[in-house]
């Protein structure tokens, strides 16, 4: 008991414990990598055309519906509504994945997973407005990786279970649905925020009637927490003294919205940030189509109804190796600012080849592998952009870009997902939509590697001319000394 008050007491470890109790238990899920199969099995009965052309795609439509609202209100309302939400979300899409029946259903259980993957900001943004900026980093570690184990965890899990224990697909998603509810119940404990980030400032910091810095070109900001407005924020505690408090309410949001604005135009005006943003929108976009259809396509090289899939294992060791490559990037010194481009169209090509490799080849083992390299290559790439866009920005700015390349991201590929998969576009099969998948990350490493060659090409001939410049003082220096020479010699 004793132990208890002591961790509610500490400001920061206990909606940091509560947090990562929760992204565990929401992300141990082993039935997620045999959705496909359980689809298309005697549980639903549905074939993998129904799955992949008007299943699949009503996630992504819902997604980007979801994404703008729900972005804006997550920091309106304080974050643990909309996390609260989102376990909720959960529990109703492993409802419906469980007892519902027929494509209406499976759209429906699509929305509700569109609405999860929508609320997802609100679990990382929360933590910033309950702890101090000294504890950013460590927290923000804990958070992530504990979403990246219980996922492997549950990817392996799932895998043992079917590959030893015979378990259907059945009761796997029950044990999901278990660990979604707990996920929900954790998230009824978290401590309510007293501020955010856009809309609810705490009134000693607006108080310096500071608003927002540009964006830092030369390093990390050293109070991730800038203000954002001038304008000190309303006090939704309080019973209101007058009929002008709803107008006011309603002018302070406006007022935040300009600004919001305007922090993104000077954002992106800066180039740097801009071409890393580009990438990031590109590249999310097709990971994500990726990862919706990858299933289909391993069902289509091994049918899932005729032997044991791997699935779970393939999930589990292409997460841990993004893991690890992406714990890597700390330890890399290369001037991100010189070979940046290069590295985005290298390892982008990178992920064109293995994309490609995937589609062409009709044995699991390779397509597996492939995936591997994909996943991995991905994962190193929105690390190093992650990083390049954040050590530039303020918290606020930096949750900002991130919502509007999301958004952006979410854009490419509904255009991706209506023009490929969907019954009114090309209505293609997988085959054809991997191969355009492949050569949509062969244009992506096109444009950055002829951006980088041009960018290295333009630096060094700025330093050639730089040093010739430099050079020139000293050559006439050195000409006039041996004029002065020879002509002392001819009067000698």
């Amino acid at each position: 008991m004793d132990f208890l008050k002591k961790l509610h007491s500490d400001s920061w470890i206990y909606p940091t414990v509560i947090l990562c109790i929760f992204g565990f238990f929401s992300m141990l899920r082993p039935s997620e990598p045999f959705l496909t199969p359980y689809l298309t099995g005697p549980d639903k009965n549905l074939t993998i055309d129904e799955v992949t052309h008007q299943v699949f795609p009503v996630w992504t439509y819902s997604y980007l519906v979801i994404l703008v609202p729900v972005f804006l209100l997550t920091d309106y309302l304080r974050y643990k509504p909309v996390i609260i939400l989102q376990g909720l979300s959960y529990i109703i899409s492993w409802l419906l994945l469980l007892f519902a029946q027929g494509i209406p259903s499976m759209q429906a259980l699509e929305f509700f997973y569109g609405m999860v993957t929508a609320t997802d900001v609100a679990y990382y943004a929360y933590i910033y407005s309950v702890v101090s900026s000294d504890h950013y980093q460590r927290v923000t570690g804990y958070c992530r990786s504990i979403t990246l184990f219980g996922f492997t965890v549950g990817s392996i899990l799932g895998q043992l279970l079917v590959s030893l224990a015979g378990i259907s697909y059945f009761y796997l998603n029950a044990i999901s649905l278990s660990s979604v509810s707990v996920a929900f119940i954790s998230s009824l404990f978290l401590p309510m925020p007293k501020k955010s980030m856009f809309f609810h400032q705490k009134a000693a910091n607006v108080s310096t009637n500071v608003s927002s810095p540009p964006c830092n070109n030369n390093g990390p900001q050293s109070h991730p927490k800038s203000k954002v407005t001038q304008h000190p924020p309303l006090d939704f505690g309080k019973v209101p003294e007058n009929n002008s408090y709803q107008n006011e309410e309603s002018k302070h949001f406006l007022k935040v919205l300009l600004q919001l604005c305007k922090d993104l135009r000077e954002c992106y005006s800066t180039k740097q940030l801009l071409y890393w943003s580009v990438w990031w929108a590109l590249a999310t976009a097709g990971y994500n189509q990726v990862l919706n259809y990858v299933q289909v396509l391993w069902d289509h090289i091994e049918p899932s109804q005729n032997t044991t899939v791997y699935n779970g294992g393939v999930e589990a060791a292409s997460t841990f190796l993004g893991a690890m490559t992406s714990f890597a990037v700390g330890y890399v010194k290369i001037n991100w600012d010189l070979y940046g481009e290069l590295a985005l169209g290298i390892f982008s090509a990178v992920d064109a080849g293995a994309l490609l490799l995937m589609d062409f080849t009709w044995n699991i083992w390779v397509c597996y592998a492939g995936y591997l390299v994909f996943k991995a290559s991905y994962m190193l790439l929105i690390t190093i952009a992650t990083f390049q866009i954040a050590v530039n920005l303020s918290m606020e700015r930096y949750a900002l870009m991130f919502g509007v390349n999301t958004f952006v991201a979410l854009v490419l590929q509904t255009i991706l997902t209506v023009t490929v998969v969907d019954s009114k576009g090309l209505n293609l099969a997988i085959i054809p939509q991997f191969l355009i998948y492949g050569s949509y990350f062969a244009v992506i490493a096109g444009i950055f590697l002829l951006r980088s060659i041009y960018t290295i090409i333009s630096i060094q001939c700025k330093k050639k001319s730089q040093i010739s410049t430099l050079s020139q003082p000293h050559a006439r220096s050195q000409a006039l000394e041996e004029e002065e020479t020879s002509s002392s010699e001819t009067r000698l």
